[in-house]
């Protein structure tokens, strides 16, 4: 039998409501200014299952393709969320552990309360077009506690971030200027609202929501979802 990590940090719960209103508003990194708004259906008026987009896109950027036959791990996440860089150290080590039994995916999930959630989705993507998703996910989880909560654009930090990874700036620069980058940020923001969701992170394994009560409830149900 495997040695599974010991996993005992305590979960924060966000519960950020959802405001109301027509369009999704982030503040591009460029334009500075206020803090990054983002609004639509509340989870009480959610699309129905049946009109819901699926947890997976094309588009979706996955961090360990486990195989067509695999459970997936889905988790919408905020950058800025205190509750998701506390997950996230979870999340690696389950990665570690079960990534060639597991898909494990990610989408953007920026919450309106954060100044930074949106620039920092914005420049995850921008890194991702050049092939560098997940070591830019990760710097910004592991340097969260430097700018987290912070009342002005750290868009100057996150493009060092991607100087340093080595990208070509740019092509970043281009990347952060290009609508398309901040639509697609919004389109995993959208899929989450049509999902119900309210709050980061909110994860599904399976397809199944999971309910968080504790941090290890993630390796339970994946556990679960592998017949263990």
């Amino acid at each position: 039998m495997r040695t599974r990590p010991l996993i005992a940090v305590s979960i924060i719960v966000a519960a950020v409501a959802i405001v109301v209103a027509a369009v999704l508003l982030i503040v591009r990194p460029w334009e500075g200014g206020s803090p990054p708004p983002a609004s639509g259906e509340s989870s009480e008026s959610a699309a129905s299952p049946s009109a819901a987009p699926p947890l997976v896109e094309e588009s979706t950027h996955i961090l360990d393709d486990a195989g067509p036959d695999a459970p997936v791990v889905v988790e919408f996440l905020d950058f800025e969320c205190e509750a998701c860089g506390a997950v996230y150290p979870t999340m690696e080590a389950l990665r570690g552990e079960y990534g060639d039994e597991v898909t494990f995916a990610v989408r953007y999930f920026p919450l309106p309360g954060h100044f930074n959630s949106g620039n920092a989705a914005v420049a995850v993507e921008a890194a991702a077009q050049q092939d560098a998703f997940e070591p830019m996910y990760q710097r910004m989880f592991e340097t969260q506690a430097e700018w987290g909560e912070a009342q002005v654009s750290e868009a100057g930090r996150f493009r060092g971030y991607a100087e340093q990874l080595g990208l070509d700036m740019a092509a970043y620069d281009a990347a952060i200027e290009d609508p398309a980058t901040l639509a697609r940020v919004e389109q995993d923001f959208q899929a989450g609202i049509a999902l119900g969701i309210d709050r980061t992170p909110t994860i599904f394994i399976d397809g199944e929501r999971l309910e968080l009560s504790q941090i290890s409830d993630i390796e339970a149900a994946i556990q679960a979802a592998l017949g263990e």
